[in-house]
């Protein structure tokens, strides 16, 4: 766990209205906070697919539970103002040097085929937003290269205000968000091989280890026990269901690179 050092302002966009902290490993973070203007499903999602996203090896920055104690809320009265607690919050490390993904910004990148990862999570979690979200892909210049990297996750389930009735409904639907950016991905830069490593890690969760990350949830942003068993159970079914979600997915990759699209498909 993290513990916020000095707040260093808000970051301006965003409606959770994120702020900058640097924490007591000297790095500076991106938080969101439990008590946000949606509700501490934000933080949940955020963690839940940091921890997941851990394990698959996904390009998300590293991230973390944050505590802010009540000496840096009192000392920021600009924290009080935007409705900021004492306790525990959602954290992603800051990267620096960074621009949205544009039109073309994806051939840019030597890490392109590592979203094949982030693809298959957003899919297995109904992920919807960061397909029609255009800031959620980052672009980051290191050394004379570009990497990409995923950003925001609080929309899992297809929506911030999720409930247990969210995972009955989405636990056996399978839909493809071919549009946008992952129009792109799927129609001409992703390979169907690219994709294997990552539904092979999906495979390999084991139900302790979904349990594990559900009970890392801190309680006061997720209190009812009922909600936590079905998000590990959700995530169980999910998991189990990854080849079918896969084959899904193969169906949208031209023939040319190892998929099932035809050539003429629009």
């Amino acid at each position: 766990m993290l513990i916020a050092t000095e707040h260093l302002g808000a970051v301006g966009v965003g409606i959770t209205v994120p702020q900058f902290f640097r924490a007591d490993d000297g790095n500076i973070y991106v938080v969101k906070f439990q008590d946000n203007r949606l509700n501490s499903r934000v933080a949940v999602s955020e963690l839940f697919a940091a921890k997941i996203g851990q394990i698959m090896g996904l390009c998300f920055p590293p991230s973390d539970i944050i505590a802010v104690d009540e000496q840096m809320v009192s000392e920021n009265p600009g924290l009080l103002e935007v409705g900021i607690n004492v306790g525990l919050h959602f954290a992603s490390r800051f990267l620096d040097h960074t621009e949205y993904v544009g039109k073309n910004g994806l051939y840019k990148a030597i890490n392109v085929s590592e979203l094949a990862g982030v693809l298959l999570f957003d899919h297995m979690f109904h992920n919807a937003d960061r397909a029609r979200n255009k800031k959620n892909l980052l672009l980051r210049l290191e050394g004379e290269e570009y990497k990409v990297y995923a950003i925001d996750n609080s929309h899992l389930f297809r929506s911030s205000r999720w409930a247990i009735d969210s995972f009955h409904q989405l636990g056996s639907r399978i839909k493809i968000y071919y549009v946008q950016h992952y129009r792109n991905l799927l129609k001409d830069l992703l390979y169907a091989q690219d994709f294997l490593p990552y539904l092979e890690k999906v495979k390999m969760i084991s139900g302790e280890q979904i349990d594990c990350i559900v009970r890392e949830i801190p309680y006061e942003w997720m209190p009812d026990e009922p909600e936590r068993l079905a998000l590990a159970e959700y995530t169980k079914m999910r998991r189990d269901m990854a080849d079918e979600i896969w084959n899904r997915i193969w169906k949208q990759i031209p023939r040319s690179r190892g998929g099932r699209r035809s050539l003429f498909a629009k």
